[in-house]
């Protein structure tokens, strides 16, 4: 598939080399420009282009950029033909985020962004830590291979998430709609927590929305104590036993 990826973060920088590892034909981009891009990122074959290049002739968009960002290229999105499958990796953190009042009333993070791009969305990758991500994937059928979950309200488009899930090394795992995303979202029992997909879909059904903000400060609290702030990512082994123990 052509598909072209924003934001070179932790996760986007894994997308970029597993899609493109798996022979998809993957164009990133960022905000600093394309020659600020690093040379492993694209050591799969990846193209390094403008934001707006990477939206051009593509299959599908994944953006990998901060959910409080997501304003900024909202009017690119919104003009992409409607067969673009647009792919949403983001998470609400207030404290990196800023407060948006209608999430923390209990608007489901998913349709929010939906109300932002002005167009249909798959909710994806959100819930895997980026340590995890980089260094888990594994071949199908290999024991305990991690499950990733994928909400979306189109069928078509989920169909195709869940094709991408399976090459970047993970299973894929229909969490059903978007309303229904917010057993996802930091917190949840399915999030950051490495599950088999067998797992994963008994964990999304044992969600309760009500404790998903507080688990999530919770979290964020432990990450500062340990790591002296809020925004370092913590390694996988640390990042899954706190996440278990909080989430689940």
């Amino acid at each position: 598939m052509k598909i072209g990826i924003l934001g070179t973060g932790h996760i986007g920088k894994t997308l970029v080399r597993t899609l493109s590892a798996a022979g998809h034909d993957v164009k990133v981009a960022n905000s600093r420009g394309p020659e600020t891009i690093d040379a492993d990122v694209l050591a799969t074959g990846a193209r390094a282009v403008t934001a707006a290049d990477a939206l051009k002739n593509v299959d599908v968009v994944i953006l990998s950029i901060p959910l409080n960002r997501l304003s900024t290229v909202a009017s690119q999105i919104t003009q992409l033909p409607a067969e673009v499958v647009v792919i949403d990796t983001s998470n609400y953190y207030p404290m990196r985020d800023g407060k948006i009042e209608s999430i923390e009333a209990g608007q489901v993070e998913s349709l929010w962004v939906v109300e932002q791009l002005g167009r249909p969305i798959v909710k994806v990758w959100n819930a895997i830590g980026s340590d995890s991500f980089a260094r888990k994937g594994t071949k199908p059928g290999a024991p305990n291979r991690i499950a990733i979950p994928v909400a979306a309200d189109r069928d078509e488009q989920r169909k195709v998430a869940m094709s991408l899930v399976e090459d970047t090394g993970f299973d894929a795992v229909n969490a059903g709609t978007l309303a229904e995303s917010w057993r996802q979202q930091p917190g949840a029992p399915g999030y950051c927590t490495d599950l088999s997909r067998e797992e994963l879909s008994a964990a999304l059904l044992a969600a309760e929305r009500t404790r998903l903000p507080k688990r999530r400060d919770l979290a964020v609290a432990a990450f500062i104590e340990r790591y002296g702030d809020g925004t370092t990512n913590p390694d996988a082994d640390y990042g899954v036993r706190l996440s278990r123990a909080l989430f689940m």
